[in-house]
C-alpha cells in the first residue's frame, strides 16, 4: 500500500476516530498553542503517534500551498474501491441511496460533495476513473471526515455502472436543466442513484442516456444554475425526505 500526505485538523481526526493505524508520521506548527492542536497531540499520542514540531514554511511546501492549519501528517493510503465492490455493497444494502458524479473535477467540488452525501446518510459516492477527481489531500480536508466514512468507488466504465445499479434495482435519476419536471415533482423512494454532471457541462450524452428519470431543479433568481455540491444537497435531502 503506498502513503499520502493529508493536512488539516478535520481530516487528521477523522482518520484517529476510523483508522489510526493508518497514521506514520504527523508534523505540528511549531510554537502553536491552542486547544485543538493540543487536544490533537494528545490524541496522537494515545495511539502511540508522536508528533514532530515544524516550522510554518515546511508544512506549506509539505502541503503544498495547501490550507493545512498548522497540522499535516503522512498516512497509509486508502485502497481504491472498485466495480467489484460496488457489487458487494449493493448485495449488502437492498435499498441504497448513491450518489454518482459524472466528471465532476474540482478537488474542492468532490470534497464538498462528499461531506453532503455523509449528512445525507447516502451508502457510497460513484465518479470516473478518468476525467474526475480523485481522493487526495485537498479532497480530504474540504470533505471535514467524510472522506473516511463514505465509500468512493472509482469505475472503469460509468455507464456500464448504471447499468450494474439498474439491473440490481436501483432507479437512477439524473439532473438537467431542461428536463420536463422538477425534483419536487418526482417521486423519489426506495433504491436510488443520483446523478450529477460535471462543473461546466453537466451529464455527458451517454450517462444522460443510461438515466431512467431526468428532473430539474427549480430556479426563482436571475443565476442559471447552482455550484454542483450545493445541487447535489438540494437533491439528495429531498430524497432523504420522501424515503424518510
Amino acid at each position: 500500500m503506498s502513503n499520502e500526505l493529508i493536512f488539516g485538523i478535520h481530516a487528521l481526526d477523522a482518520l484517529l476516530d476510523t483508522h489510526p493505524e493508518q497514521i506514520l508520521e504527523v508534523w505540528l506548527l511549531k510554537g502553536r498553542d491552542d486547544e485543538r492542536l493540543n487536544g490533537l497531540q494528545a490524541r496522537l499520542l494515545a495511539v502511540g503517534v508522536k508528533a514532530q514540531p515544524a516550522s510554518r514554511s515546511a508544512l506549506d511546501n509539505k502541503a503544498k500551498g495547501g490550507q493545512h492549519q498548522g497540522v499535516v501528517a503522512k498516512v497509509k493510503a486508502q485502497p481504491v474501491l472498485n466495480e467489484a465492490d460496488l457489487d458487494q455493497l449493493l448485495t449488502a444494502q437492498p435499498n441504497p441511496l448513491l450518489l454518482v458524479l459524472d466528471g465532476v473535477t474540482d478537488p474542492h467540488n468532490l470534497g464538498a460533495c462528499l461531506r453532503t452525501a455523509d449528512a445525507a446518510g447516502v451508502h457510497g459516492v460513484i465518479v470516473p476513473k478518468d476525467k474526475s477527481a480523485s481522493l487526495g489531500p485537498v479532497v480530504r480536508k474540504v470533505a471535514c471526515g467524510a472522506a473516511e466514512v463514505v465509500p468512493l468507488f472509482q469505475v472503469t466504465n460509468l455507464s456500464r455502472t448504471l447499468r450494474l445499479l439498474q439491473d440490481k434495482g436501483v432507479w437512477v435519476v439524473g439532473t438537467a436543466g431542461e428536463a420536463d419536471h422538477s425534483l419536487y415533482q418526482a417521486k423519489l423512494s426506495g433504491a436510488l442513484a443520483l446523478v450529477m454532471g460535471s462543473e461546466d457541462k453537466g451529464m455527458r450524452r451517454l450517462t444522460r442516456e443510461h438515466c431512467d428519470e431526468l428532473v430539474s431543479i427549480p430556479m426563482g433568481g436571475s443565476v442559471s444554475s447552482l455550484n454542483v455540491s450545493v445541487a447535489t444537497g438540494v437533491c439528495l435531502f429531498e430524497m432523504v425526505r420522501q424515503r424518510g
